[in-house]
């Protein structure tokens, strides 16, 4: 039984054939779609480049029962309880992702989690129209960046003090002119007290007046179902290395997934598609493997984000590690590396610099000690910067 028809779903269906499994395999899914890409979203879809991204997955040939329109609502051991009712299961997996959190107020305000909120949003961003887009992160940068494309009015209402700071902290302030650039209204340290019919009120008492509001200011992991099922639930579904659960016979994977890295020491949550795309490998193989050591989940986080003209590209984790800047952010091209207390890298930022990203996610991967000095000259690449 696989719960969740995104990326991770689906990718955890072919992961179990691919694995030998040839026993009965259903995936249910709350919405009505086939599985698609949910990236493409924010960028492609909202720009009108395309309007569909489903998946490349031949559902008939995996030979799995897809069920669409089919909410989990409770789980106990050896039975998931839907909204169609009881079904059975030996095994499980766990692909139900997250869900934008909403602001509180009267008046309307998107989110972008799915196809259908890409595509009605879409239609709302002709010339002229006034956007208020709560929330300076990865989504709100996209959808800014394709409201001001549509020829929108766009007002960007950030609590933080600067874009991306619960992703980069201060690096975040080094995107900040784009949105000058771009001709956008960037407010920072601004909270929100409420969505009104005709805009925003902010917490000092100022008004944003705006013909559309979109609500970007995070996701909680969709696991309010899981209440009472004997799985630990800590800012998703608590597993292990290897994508277990408390409860036997249940992994997870995507972005509910909270799992134990041992690179980083902590347990990550990454609501990205490579932890969708790549996880559900090791989910396949925990469920099939029995007993024993088994695969283990441990990657280097990756995402990246298309805003204003520029290719943003983050691999690792970087909490509690030194910052050190690779060429002049005020340029269109450069980097910024943190550096554990050990001396390896543990994240790289890279913009407009593919190759910079690449050859730090190497790094990261591999744990070679950095030689700093030579890491903060944008003139070395990444791969010599390794320690003599």
């Amino acid at each position: 039984m696989v719960v969740g028809a995104g990326l991770a779903g689906v990718r955890s269906v072919e992961a179990l054939r691919a694995h030998g499994f040839g026993g009965a395999i259903t995936l249910i899914g709350e919405e009505p779609h086939r599985p698609y890409d949910r990236p493409p979203l924010s960028k492609a879809v909202l720009l009108g480049e395309i309007d569909s991204t489903v998946v490349d997955s031949d559902l008939g040939a995996l030979a799995v029962d897809h069920r669409p329109g089919v909410a989990a609502k409770g789980l106990r051991a050896g039975v998931l309880e839907t909204t169609e009712g009881e079904l059975a299961y030996d095994a499980l997996v766990i692909a139900t992702g997250a869900s934008p959190i909403r602001l509180r107020g009267e008046g309307p305000q998107h989110v972008l989690r799915t196809i259908d909120d890409a595509l009605g949003l879409r239609a709302l961003l002709r010339q002229g129209r006034r956007v208020a887009v709560v929330g300076a992160g990865w989504i709100g940068a996209e959808v800014a960046t394709a409201a001001r494309r549509a020829g929108c009015e766009v007002t960007v209402v950030e609590a933080a003090e600067c874009p991306l700071a619960a992703a980069l902290g201060p690096v975040g302030a080094h995107t900040a002119p784009w949105y000058e650039r771009a001709g956008i209204d960037l407010r920072t340290g601004a909270m929100v007290a409420s969505v009104d019919l005709g805009g925003l009120t902010l917490v000092d008492g100022s008004t944003v007046e705006a013909d559309v509001v979109v609500t970007g200011v995070g996701v909680r992991p969709s696991v309010d179902w899981l209440a009472g099922s004997g799985i630990e639930l800590d800012d998703g579904v608590v597993t292990d290395e290897h994508l277990r659960t408390a409860l036997p016979g249940v992994v997870a994977v995507g972005d509910c997934a909270a799992w134990w890295s041992r690179r980083y020491g902590r347990r990550l949550r990454v609501e990205h598609w490579d932890t969708a795309l790549n996880s559900p490998e090791v989910a396949a193989a925990t469920l099939l493997g029995g007993p024993g050591e088994g695969a283990v989940y441990d990657p280097v986080p990756y995402f990246w984000s298309e805003q204003f003209g520029h290719m943003v590209q983050y691999a690792g984790h970087h909490a509690g590690a030194r910052l050190v800047m690779r060429g002049d952010p005020v340029g269109t091209r450069w980097s910024a590396c943190w550096v554990t207390d050990g001396g390896t890298l543990a994240a790289v930022l890279a913009v407009n610099l593919p190759r910079d990203l690449m050859q730090g996610r190497r790094l990261i991967e591999g744990g070679q000690h950095l030689d700093v000095d030579r890491l903060a000259d944008p003139a070395v690449a990444l791969r010599d910067c390794t320690a003599v």
